[in-house]
């Protein structure tokens, strides 16, 4: 299986990386940074960027497809050649996902109308906007399409994602070998369990702001 991660400027570094580690990891898997033209992107900090190896005409008809998200899915989600990339990659994928605001991405590109979906939970709900009904589940298995929420649960995904495409046994041993066993100290994950007064520094955290 080949597995496509399409990176832009002001993506988050864990939306992909979290992905690519347990797919990388998985017998029989090649993952692929993609981008309009290969080379260095620059994440959401401005401090770490991962090299695109491939361009999207290099690599056009992956078996799946990952995009992440990250204050740069605004932009994003105006990229014609992304967008296009997508729009057509999906007409042959196995897989077509997301993490984190990279839903948008997929909003943008038409895929989502009339399906559930996700995003991170400061704005998932204006997932309705393009035709799609917005879910609180980590991640969401629509046919092909898979969605999943904030940040952390890109590696949840691709488990998941793995238990699928491959089998359970394989996603079991790759859970294992990356020892994915989390234990947060704080029960502060999500707005449910997290104290109200957390919620806007987090979102600023992340480049959004409650007023938008």
């Amino acid at each position: 299986m080949h597995a496509a991660i399409p990176l832009y400027p002001r993506f988050t570094a864990l939306d992909a990386v979290g992905p690519y580690t347990v797919l990388a990891f998985a017998p029989g898997w090649t993952v692929t940074f993609v981008a309009a033209e290969p080379g260095p992107v620059l994440d959401d900090r401005g401090s770490l960027s991962i090299a695109a190896t491939a361009s999207y005409e290099d690599v056009p008809r992956p078996d799946v497809i990952i995009v992440p998200g990250g204050p740069g899915t605004t932009e994003a989600m105006r990229d014609p050649d992304l967008l296009g990339w997508i729009r057509q990659g999906h007409q042959h994928s196995t897989w077509t996902t997301s993490v984190c605001s990279g839903s948008f991405v997929l909003g943008a590109a038409g895929l989502l109308d009339g399906i559930k979906a996700t995003s991170h939970w400061g704005w998932r709900e204006r997932l309705a906007g393009f035709g799609a009904e917005p879910v609180g589940d980590r991640v969401v298995v629509e046919g092909r399409i898979v969605t999943s929420a904030g940040v952390s649960s890109g590696i949840d995904m691709a488990i998941s994602l793995l238990a699928r495409a491959s089998d359970v046994t394989t996603a079991q041993i790759v859970q294992l070998a990356i020892e994915y066993a989390p234990q947060p100290p704080f029960d502060t994950g999500s707005p449910e369990t997290a104290p109200a007064e957390l919620r806007a520094p987090a979102l600023r955290l992340i480049g959004m702001e409650t007023s938008r």
